[in-house]
């Protein structure tokens, strides 16, 4: 069945491969960006070729993740065009890399600003139609770091993407009265295929990475061999959109809370299954079973 889909920072990496491999799906995606008429124009048209040579319903919106406005405009040109919206997908964010402790209080703010707070001002332009329809599916796309390996020189990113997912358990319960759906899919490490390391932000304050790099030295460009070291030849990053794709296309009320994608297999999944199954063990021993599956009130859970 087709739906109509936003996904957010999909002019590269996870979010225009899942763009363009759910409209090869038969959906009718909306791959959203900032800046569609300056530097991401490109992007725009390499879009806009993508869905004439492949004959699919493959379209852009202005959004950006940081501006209310933005977010509560792109929902409503989708919902003005399409009549509908059934899948939220948040994947927009923002990697840095350093030692934490020279990167200024603001600058770890603004990495939260666009990881976190995005997927928030999203979530408050959706949820009114998604909650009025009393039907869709909210898909983040998460981080094994949240629950896995953490190498040093990447802390800011690691809490945002942590907080991120905190965020994400908990709106699964809140919008399962709704009969809206919630998935998690959890990337490994994948350091080829995105742009995560190469459009990466660093510290300001370059002094404090010279005391660091005198014990450190070459930590960042370590980590990354270590991290390709551990992949097998076949961990592309078309692994992620393929597994959105098979979330998105599963049936409504049978999609799994969480999905794993991590070539590197860097214990994320086995910590994550028991996470998981204490928070649906809790919910069940406080009476709030039910909004472990989204259903609506007076319906069979």
């Amino acid at each position: 069945m087709n739906k109509t889909i936003v996904i957010t920072g999909a002019g590269s990496g996870f979010g225009a491969l899942a763009a363009r491999a759910l409209a090869r799906a038969g959906h009718t995606v909306y791959a959203a960006m900032r800046d569609t008429a300056g530097r991401n124009a490109g992007r725009v048209a390499d879009a806009d070729a993508y869905a004439a040579q492949h004959d699919v319903d493959l379209r852009t919106v202005e959004l950006d993740v940081l501006s209310q406005e933005s977010a509560d405009r792109a929902i409503a040109t989708i919902v003005e065009e399409t009549g509908s919206l059934d899948v939220v997908i948040h994947n927009a964010g923002h990697m840095v890399t350093g030692p934490s402790e020279a990167f200024t209080p603001e600058e770890i703010a603004a990495v939260h600003d666009t990881n976190v707070l995005g997927t928030q001002r999203v979530n408050r332009a959706a949820l009114p139609r998604l909650r009025a329809q009393q039907d869709g599916l909210v898909l983040w796309v998460g981080s094994s770091s949240t629950k896995g390996g953490t190498p040093p020189y990447l802390a800011p990113y690691f809490a945002a993407k942590a907080a991120m997912d905190a965020f994400a358990v908990s709106y699964a319960a809140e919008l399962a009265r709704f009969n809206i759906e919630t998935s998690i899919v959890v990337p490994g490490a994948f350091t080829s295929g995105t742009d995560h390391f190469v459009t990466g932000g660093h510290p300001a304050q370059q002094d404090v990475v010279a005391q660091y790099e005198q014990r450190y030295a070459g930590m960042m460009e370590q980590v990354s061999e270590r991290l390709a070291a551990l992949a097998p030849a076949n961990a592309d990053v078309s692994l992620v959109a393929d597994a959105i794709v098979r979330i998105v296309d599963t049936p409504h009320g049978s999609r799994p809370f969480r999905v794993h994608v991590d070539p590197a297999d860097d214990g994320s999944e086995e910590v994550s299954f028991v996470a998981d199954r204490i928070r649906a063990e809790f919910l069940t021993r406080i009476g709030l079973d039910d909004v472990l599956v989204p259903h609506t009130p007076g319906a069979a859970s």
